[in-house]
């Protein structure tokens, strides 16, 4: 197993389900990534690749695993921060048209195994830009025209993050903020709704392109990560769950984005990623961050 550690980071290319057994108690402080969204995309044919399955069922049997350990080396009181969005169901391949609630079966999965569901956080994004990507019928205005019982809204990303309760208060290490650092219009602009009657707070100006495989490629023939979560994303949320020296861990880390943040931030990183170029992008991404040429690349 590929391993890249210094004092700062601790990046590991391996099963995430072995690696973080090996993680002592309560060792982290935040928690941030984003896991395979099922079967949506397959990244390698490996039997430990939780993308490599056929169903969300079977998705979730493998993600299990997982789950228990992620509450047991987080620290008491502090957040896991999970990207993920509802997927689409397909009549030639469900039986049916039509949308599956991933984000909901997600906090089902993560309160079975102790945490407790916090908040959500929905990404805006641009319904025309969906339509062109994924050609939904439900989204065209051709549609809308011809019968509009199968138009459907667009489909936002979700933040959705999990709380560590602690039995003893006085142990929980707290995230702080200053006046200073933390101005209340910052606040109000990141918790409130953009919309009067919105249920969770709605993020309408992240930069969808703002991604490591954009900001930080150094030539065209590097290998792009199939959907890398928004550098804007993971800084603000950091920022806000976290302590600067913090450890912040990722079990996907893919090409390395919420680790190559966390150290621009100031804080420790531990990743895990499966895919042997994906892990070797994340390590170059990281070394360029930190401007360390010390650091160990070993087998």
């Amino acid at each position: 197993m590929k391993q890249y550690i210094n004092d700062k980071m601790a990046l590991y290319n391996g099963d995430c389900v072995q690696v973080i057994k090996q993680l002592p108690n309560e060792s982290v402080h935040f928690q941030i990534f984003s896991p395979p969204f099922a079967n949506l995309y397959i990244y390698s044919d490996d039997l430990a690749d939780m993308g490599n399955c056929k169903n969300s069922d079977e998705f979730f049997i493998q993600f299990d695993f997982l789950i228990p350990e992620l509450y047991r080396v987080l620290k008491p009181g502090r957040l896991c921060a999970v990207h993920c969005k509802d997927l689409v169901k397909y009549k030639n391949r469900d039986g049916v048209a039509g949308i599956y609630d991933f984000s909901g079966d997600i906090i089902k999965h993560f309160e079975k195994f102790g945490f407790q569901y916090h908040s959500r956080i929905t990404i805006w994004k641009d319904p025309v830009t969906e339509m062109q990507r994924t050609k939904a019928h439900g989204l065209l205005w051709k549609q809308l025209r011809k019968d509009s019982t199968f138009s459907r809204m667009g489909m936002p990303d979700y933040i959705l993050l999990f709380r560590k309760w602690a039995d003893d208060e006085e142990i929980i290490e707290p995230v702080t903020h200053t006046m200073e650092d933390f101005p209340v219009r910052k606040w109000q602009q990141y918790a409130s709704p953009v919309w009067e009657y919105e249920s969770t707070p709605v993020w309408w100006d992240i930069q969808q392109t703002n991604v490591l495989n954009v900001k930080s490629a150094k030539d065209d023939k590097d290998e792009k990560h199939i959907c890398p979560l928004q550098l804007d994303v993971i800084e603000r949320l950091i920022e806000l769950y976290s302590n600067p020296d913090d450890v912040v861990f990722t079990p996907f880390l893919g090409i390395g984005s919420e680790a190559y943040v966390a150290l621009k931030m100031g804080r420790k990183a531990i990743g895990v990623e499966l895919k042997e170029s994906y892990f070797n992008q994340a390590v170059t991404y990281c070394k360029d961050i930190t401007n360390n040429d010390q650091i160990s690349f070993f087998k």
